[in-house]
């Protein structure tokens, strides 16, 4: 977890160590009744997840794939949120979700300090099957968020019960290493705890190439 993330919730004494783990998550908010759940809970992060809606007006929504629709847009909900001293994890799926998306986010979020974290696959991972977001055009999009912003960098992945499923290589690592190589964010890796096991050493190695 990003140093600052952590360090916001320390400092308003929301946790009572200086602990990621003791950082409470609610996940997949992507309806009006699930965001009155998160914001008013013990929550800390919301994650939830944005997709450019399916029918008119074409505007981001909170819905994860297959859904092309719902009852909360981002606006919507950033205005919500922004009533709140709750940190945000938004996760996107396609690239005309997030240009639209970004701007949003520059107009609507007014207090630079509280946590946020862009979420996206980028690079394909073991047993992916979904199309990774082109790094570059994801990391162009993002370049405006303010400094704090954290950016969870991932690999599309693909996990089967009752076999022996590989985990993420060298090469999957060091393309992601010298995709963040020069980033100025903030940078966490999203990845698939299942396949953790399988990949030690790739990851841990990874990690040791940056503070």
């Amino acid at each position: 977890m990003s140093e600052q993330t952590l360090e916001y919730f320390w400092s308003r004494r929301e946790i009572m160590k200086r602990n990621a783990a003791e950082v409470r998550w609610s996940h997949a908010v992507n309806s009006r009744s699930r965001l009155t759940e998160a914001l008013t809970g013990p929550t800390h992060m919301i994650e939830a997840d944005v997709v450019l809606r399916g029918r008119d007006p074409k505007e981001p929504i909170m819905a994860h794939p297959p859904d092309t629709d719902s009852d909360i847009t981002l606006k919507e909900w950033l205005e919500k949120v922004k009533e709140y001293n709750k940190g945000i994890k938004l996760d996107f799926k396609s690239m005309e979700a997030l240009f639209p998306s970004v701007v949003l986010l520059e107009e609507m979020l007014t207090r630079p300090s509280c946590p946020l974290w862009i979420n996206a696959d980028i690079l394909s991972g073991p047993g992916g099957k979904a199309t990774p977001l082109e790094p570059q055009a994801f990391l162009s999009a993002v370049r405006t968020l303010p400094a704090h912003a954290v950016l969870s960098l991932g690999w599309t992945t693909g996990w089967t019960a009752g076999v022996d499923n590989a985990g993420y290589s060298w090469n999957m690592v060091r393309g992601m290493e010298e995709i963040c190589r020069d980033l100025k964010h903030p940078v966490t890796f999203a990845v698939r705890a299942a396949l953790l096991a399988h990949s030690l050493s790739p990851l841990t190695w990874l990690l040791q190439q940056s503070h």
